[in-house]
């Protein structure tokens, strides 16, 4: 199969990285963003990128490009908007880090038939066009959402676009993805955030004696708040869960804190740890997307840790 243009919409960390990329692998690609200043930067790196979202779009549409949304959760439904009005009939994708709550958003401007969604596993405490890398999804997990009534075409698109990029692919249902993420991408930015609040706590003595500990537990607290309120917000219903079962591990820790004893935590965690360290990711096979039951058959293979490659 050919690889189709790729049109990103917003150039921000990962859209812009995502531009950089899609380029390195020899794609015609171009971009967008509202802001000028973002888009005179990348022109001037030596992209293809505009202002205007109506030309973008119709372009697009002109092309057969896979859209790419790379906006955050509160800008998703204007975007969406104009990709209904300009470019309905697109291969339409996302790597924005929540996925019911986009996919409900593309039901809801009808343009669900050719949607996949996406969310690469990448980034850094920076943001913006100027943070971006063509390195970035080097060896990241991109998960791309196997729901029902997914196209295969337009997953094997998305999938083909992840895999270009260096990435490892794996599938998995929307709603099953915003549990994972919220234990392991957004809890972790509400348990940084008050690591570092205890840190200041203890004023310019604590701050001075942190070492490595502090500043890798702390490190995505440097992110800018209002991509991390996008995240956590939008995912609220399975970050509360997340939430609740570590307050209720705290609590117990501080119960035998108490008596002097640290042990049950410490062993759980550096067991947890070690499982992590020793996943094992085996390719799917034996079933292609668009067979009877792969969609199943994806998922089952994603829960499982299995990833799809060429």
């Amino acid at each position: 199969m050919s690889s189709p243009p790729v049109c990103v919409l917003g150039l921000g960390l990962i859209g812009g990285s995502l531009l950089r990329a899609a380029a390195t692998t020899g794609r015609q690609a171009w971009g967008y963003n509202r802001s000028a200043q973002v888009v005179d930067a990348a022109v001037a790196d030596g992209f293809d990128a505009s202002t205007d979202l109506t030309a973008t779009l119709r372009r697009a549409a002109h092309a057969d490009a896979l859209v790419v949304i790379a906006v955050p959760m509160p800008a998703v439904g204007s975007i969406l908007e104009a990709v209904a009005e300009h470019a309905p009939d697109v291969a339409l994708t996302d790597v924005v880090s929540v996925k019911a709550e986009v996919a409900a958003a593309v039901a809801a401007h009808g343009l669900s038939r050719r949607f996949v969604g996406g969310h690469p596993m990448a980034g850094t405490a920076e943001s913006g066009w100027t943070a971006g890398t063509a390195e970035l999804f080097r060896d990241a997990v991109w998960v791309i959402t196997v729901d029902d009534g997914t196209d295969p075409e337009v997953w094997r698109q998305v999938a083909e676009l992840a895999l270009d990029c260096g990435s490892v692919v794996v599938p998995a249902e929307s709603g099953e993805h915003d549990a994972a993420v919220a234990r392991v991408s957004h809890l972790p930015h509400l348990l940084a955030e008050a690591l570092a609040l205890s840190g200041a706590g203890g004023g310019d003595l604590a701050l001075g004696l942190a070492a490595g500990s502090f500043r890798d537990g702390t490190r995505v607290a440097a992110t800018a708040p209002p991509l991390v309120d996008a995240m956590c917000e939008g995912n609220a219903e399975a970050l509360l869960v997340a939430l609740d079962e570590t307050l209720d591990v705290l609590t117990t820790a501080r119960e035998q804190l108490a008596d002097r004893s640290t042990s049950a935590l410490t062993r759980a965690g550096h067991e947890a740890r070690t499982r992590y360290e020793q996943r094992r990711r085996d390719p799917i096979v034996g079933t292609q997307p668009g067979d009877d039951g792969w969609i199943a058959v994806f998922r089952e293979a994603g829960r499982r840790g299995g990833v799809w490659t060429r």
